[in-house]
């Protein structure tokens, strides 16, 4: 890429205009047009980049100053081409001290080709991550390019803040069941002679619950793993979705729950669908256990043919799952499906709706919260009839 070192108001390139032929010359016949066509497909291109990108000739001067950079310094291109670099891009390190000058990049050793990444701050203390590139037209030789790349911290703030409360929830959902585990083995070891055979049945019930819950929660941490990096498999079989619902129902009765307060509707016919039996399982759980929960009155689940999320598919079906409760208050229904979200203080790690939504969008499908029409909250999911696995 050949730059100038000449601006124009407003424009994001430095280059001159190319000359145009004296008349009568045989090269006007067949000489471009006087635009830059090229210059502008890479001027669009540049400020397609996610990340701020500076660029400054041999002198030091800007001569690229992207859409990106302009958002994250809050500063013009049209202010900032043609200008020295340390002027366009006032760069300090968390001590304070000025960065250009600290590096210099054009004056410092020969042997350097890049800044790595690093913190560094614009003026007003906003943080960016910065890495530099020198461009050398041979090794040791004099820098003939300086190409800057800025990168927002808020992102990787967030995720780390993420990843902080997710250690923070795990430690806690893990030490109380532990403790627990922990305590009664070692009573029961110490202690064995002196306990009935009902005290010992009770302990080890105790036991064996808060092993389940340290399962459950080791499982919903890989499931989280395996969706935040895309790795989450489906492998579809035929699922007759009101079976499903209907054993789900028969495991709330016979723990317990009165038979009266789940209500199940299909609308038939249903078309074929195809779908990971386990996980349909895992999401219908975890939108009954929330109902039954959280909500009051009766549980209803409707399940319809609907059309399909899937462009090119024309039906798909849909299962609605509500309850007569309080519901979820309107200013939280876009923080639902989040991480840690919680709907009362009833327990739970905050994590079940957040794998049921990356659960179903790995199916094709889509899922909603809602308001019901009895008041309670309504979730419904609605997956696309899709092909058995041998087929994708």
């Amino acid at each position: 890429m050949s730059v100038g070192t000449s601006s124009t108001p407003g424009g994001r390139d430095v280059r001159q205009p190319p000359a145009a032929a004296p008349p009568g010359d045989p090269a006007d016949a067949t000489a471009s047009p006087p635009d830059t066509g090229p210059d502008d497909f890479q001027d669009d291109l540049h400020d397609d980049l996610p990340d701020g990108l500076v660029v400054a000739d041999e002198h030091g001067r800007v001569v690229r100053f992207n859409a990106a950079a302009e958002r994250i310094t809050a500063t013009r291109a049209a202010d900032a081409l043609g200008q020295p670099l340390e002027k366009a891009l006032p760069l300090e390190d968390l001590e304070g001290r000025r960065w250009w000058p600290l590096t210099d990049p054009y004056g410092g050793l020969a042997i350097r080709v890049r800044q790595p990444e690093r913190n560094l701050l614009l003026p007003g203390g906003r943080e960016v991550l910065v890495t530099a590139r020198y461009v050398r037209a041979r090794p040791t030789g004099p820098v003939r390019r300086v190409v800057v790349c800025l990168r927002d911290t808020e992102g990787r703030r967030r995720t780390e803040r993420s990843h902080a409360e997710l250690i923070a929830t795990v430690a806690h959902e893990l030490r109380s069941p532990l403790t627990s585990v922990k305590g009664f083995t070692a009573t029961l070891l110490a202690k064995w002679e002196r306990f009935t055979d009902d005290q010992k049945r009770l302990m080890l019930e105790t036991v064996d619950a808060d092993a389940d819950r340290v399962t459950r929660l080791i499982a919903e941490l890989l499931d989280i793993s395996r969706i935040d990096s895309g790795r989450l498999e489906v492998r579809r079989q035929p699922v007759d979705m009101g079976a499903a619902v209907g054993r789900h129902i028969q495991a709330y009765v016979a723990a317990g729950q009165p038979a009266d307060r789940f209500l199940l509707r299909i609308e038939q016919p249903l078309p074929a669908l195809w779908a990971d039996p386990d996980k349909i399982d895992q999401v219908l759980s975890n939108l009954i256990e929330n109902a039954v929960r959280h909500g009051e009155g009766t549980v209803t689940i409707d399940i319809t043919p609907a059309a399909s999320p899937r462009e090119g598919e024309d039906t798909g079906t849909s299962v609605t799952v509500s309850d007569e409760g309080a519901g979820i208050p309107e200013e939280s229904m876009n923080r639902v499906f989040t991480r840690f979200w919680r709907g009362s203080k009833r327990g739970g790690t905050g994590l079940g709706l957040y794998i049921v939504k990356g659960i179903v969008e790995a199916h094709g499908g889509v899922i909603t919260v809602g308001r019901a029409p009895g008041g309670g909250a309504e979730f419904r999911f609605t997956l696309p009839v899709a092909a058995p696995a041998y087929l994708t």
